[in-house]
């Protein structure tokens, strides 16, 4: 079984105060992100299932329009095609995991 340094991985921002380091298995992709306060996740939805849990920080995930404020020791499962968007209400390390594997994340961590 391969190890992967995190520290090794470009980090690329996905948008606007989002930096994420991608890892990608056969059928899930893993998102570990840096995300500075204040910076906002746009409603979007997306065919894969999502777990979000916060690492550092404290942040606002917004699923199905339902605000959950949360921080390390939560995990949040966002179905697939369901709508959110979110917010850091500090600076947080996050991980989101995928499943299927994101190919757009995929392309650009190749890039």
């Amino acid at each position: 079984m391969p190890t992967i340094e995190l520290s090794s991985i470009q980090p690329k921002e996905i948008i606007a105060g989002y930096s994420a380091r991608f890892v990608h298995t056969e059928g899930m992709t893993f998102s570990f992100l840096d995300v500075k306060a204040g910076a906002a996740l746009p409603e979007h939805s997306h065919p894969h299932e999502q777990v979000a849990q916060v690492i550092e920080g404290e942040f606002e995930l917004t699923v199905a329009g339902e605000p959950i404020r949360f921080g390390p020791g939560t995990v949040i499962v966002i179905p697939s095609n369901v709508r959110h968007s979110g917010l850091a209400i500090t600076d947080c390390k996050l991980l989101d995991v995928f499943t299927p594997v994101r190919e757009d994340y995929r392309a650009l961590s190749q890039s």
